[in-house]
């Protein structure tokens, strides 16, 4: 380049040099003030410190709400992993963040990525806690005309929206469960990637879940190239989740991008757990039924069998559908047509009744039932009506605005609210302080979960969690082998994750699908159960083990 070229603007000099000359018109000293004090009041003399708050006096942050949204902002310049734990309050984070961005003027436009069960949710709590006028996306909505537009990723990605706003400069873009972007070969990712984007928040509470490269690929959407390229990485760190410790440099990377708040380290201590399993005995006709299902001569695989004991420990009427299909599909209706005739003629199952015991003990107040089925929601909604007890369900196929919609009718008339696993993510029901596990999932995480939707930040309560289990059942070496004996109960879940990696496990719930499927007998399955809680509990009070403050560091 030989030279550049300066072009003067004369056309101010020559505007005030005219109105100079003829002596006015000049705009009066009130009006100068005036728009003197307005740009004051707009501009801030520095970054330090949050404007926001002076906003939002009817909002009661907790201490490391706040640090986390100076952090983010200050330290990180608007690009950060928001990973505290679940209950903690990233979505009041975010909102704080997004609130002082858009008082300084830097953020005109910004695009809200969350799962679709949580759309109405974020727009309801930027709408009232930080009076920030985000809208759901609609069909036809234009993506260009609202400033602050929330939406799932499945709508976003969704040819013409994706080819909008990739063609879109946002100002701030805010992905809601960010770890279901780990994938770096998935749409979603590059979805995310492509979009051109000035801040960016990424808020999950499970960062790195299994392997190292999942937290390189969430860096990448940040920061591109700040700790490396792909090849590079994997060549030098290779995917072992225990370089984080090992390697210093490494872990430093990270913690300029990513912020952690865990439980324990935070105020939010309050609200306690209290927990209490509640045994129950099958009565002769059920216990007939489950044990003509555990001798069946049907070569049915160790799962599915299990599977099936399972449901009949749930409600006969989940147990009665599956086999049901299976019989009509695999031709065994000569087998098991006097097995489906048991089961037309069982009573009431005897964890309903024990669940509507329950709830009468506990008088007037707000209950959550989580069961794994379909069939047991349907049967204990019937079955809680007859006892006079109200209730609404809440799944999976339910479209968005009517699972807020049966979130509102628990908050305002019903007494309980029965969900199957859909429940178990997102929402939040702080006004509630029971739950039931009437089903215990395999996986301990999604216990915590469920745990998480009324135990969470909000909660002025203690939660109590009641798990119903039938002796001399699956359901009992669930309970004794995975949950008592590593002590899942007493604590928040925490460094489980960070266990089963040492383990080189890569979820309990496929370890526990490859022991049964593996088995021949029950004996063997809970021998290998009882193995697998032991090596767990042996990882877990080994010092050498990880913790989530060693891994992650700065809280």
């Amino acid at each position: 380049m030989d030279s550049i070229e300066l072009q003067k603007d004369s056309a101010f000099i020559n505007d005030l040099e005219s109105v100079i000359n003829k002596d006015g018109p000049f705009s009066g000293w009130e009006l100068f003030s005036m728009a003197y004090q307005a740009e004051l009041t707009t501009s801030s003399p520095s970054f330090n410190g949050l404007r926001a708050l002076d906003y939002l006096p009817h909002v009661d942050f907790l201490d490391h709400q706040v640090e986390v949204a100076e952090q983010a902002i200050e330290m990180m310049h608007g690009r950060a992993i928001l990973a505290d734990e679940v209950g903690l309050g990233k979505t009041i984070e975010a909102g704080l963040i997004l609130k002082e961005y858009m008082i300084r003027g830097l953020v005109k436009n910004a695009l809200i990525l969350v799962p679709a069960s949580l759309v109405n949710q974020w727009v309801k709590e930027l709408n009232e806690k930080f009076y920030i006028p985000a809208v759901a996306h609609r069909k036809n909505y234009s993506w260009k005309d609202n400033p602050i537009i929330i939406s799932s990723l499945d709508t976003a990605k969704r040819s013409p929206n994706q080819e909008e706003i990739i063609d879109t400069e946002y100002d701030f873009i805010l992905v809601d469960e960010a770890h279901k972007l780990k994938n770096h070969k998935t749409k979603n990712y590059q979805f995310v990637r492509s979009i051109k984007k000035r801040y960016c928040l990424l808020l999950t509470a499970t960062p790195v879940q299994n392997r190292l490269i999942e937290i390189f690929n969430l860096i990448t959407i940040l920061r591109p190239g700040h700790l490396g390229n792909y090849d590079s990485f994997i060549e030098k760190y290779g995917k072992d989740r225990r370089k984080l410790e090992q390697d210093p440099y490494l872990k430093q990377l990270i913690q300029k991008v990513m912020i952690r708040n865990t439980r324990k380290a935070t105020k939010l201590t309050e609200s306690k757990r209290k927990i209490e399993t509640l045994w129950i005995d099958f009565p002769e006709t059920a216990r007939e039924v489950y044990d003509d299902l555990v001798n069946t001569p049907i070569a049915f695989s160790t799962f599915s069998k299990i599977t099936y004991l399972r449901e009949i420990c749930s409600s006969r009427e989940a147990c009665y559908m599956s086999l049901s299909k299976i019989s009509e599909r695999d031709n065994h209706a000569a087998v098991l047509k006097p097995l489906l005739t048991k089961i037309e003629e069982l009573p009431h199952h005897v964890k309903a009744e024990k669940v509507v015991e329950l709830i009468k003990s506990i008088g007037d107040e707000k209950v959550i039932v989580f069961t794994e089925y379909r069939a047991t929601q349907y049967y204990l909604q019937w079955y809680l009506q007859q006892h006079g007890i109200s209730s609404v369900p809440f799944r999976g196929g339910f479209k968005r605005g009517k699972k807020d919609w049966m979130k509102q009718l628990f908050k305002d008339h019903a007494q309980v609210l029965i969900a199957t696993e859909a429940g178990g993510e997102g929402i939040n029901l702080q006004f509630c302080s029971h739950l039931i596990n009437y089903d215990l999932p395999w996986n301990p995480m999604r216990l915590e979960q469920r745990i998480g939707r009324i135990h969470r930040f909000g909660q002025e309560k203690d939660v109590h969690i009641y798990n119903l289990v039938i002796r001399n059942t699956i359901e009992e070496h669930i309970l004794k082998l995975l949950y008592e004996k590593i002590n899942l109960f007493e604590k928040v879940i925490g460094n489980l994750d960070d266990i089963l990696a040492e383990l080189n496990i890569s979820s309990i719930e496929s370890e526990m699908e490859s022991i049964y499927n593996e088995s021949t007998s029950a004996g063997e399955v809970r021998i290998k159960l009882n193995n697998l809680s032991s090596i767990i509990q042996g990882a877990k009070n080994d010092p050498m083990v990880e913790t989530e403050e060693r891994l992650y560091g700065n809280h």
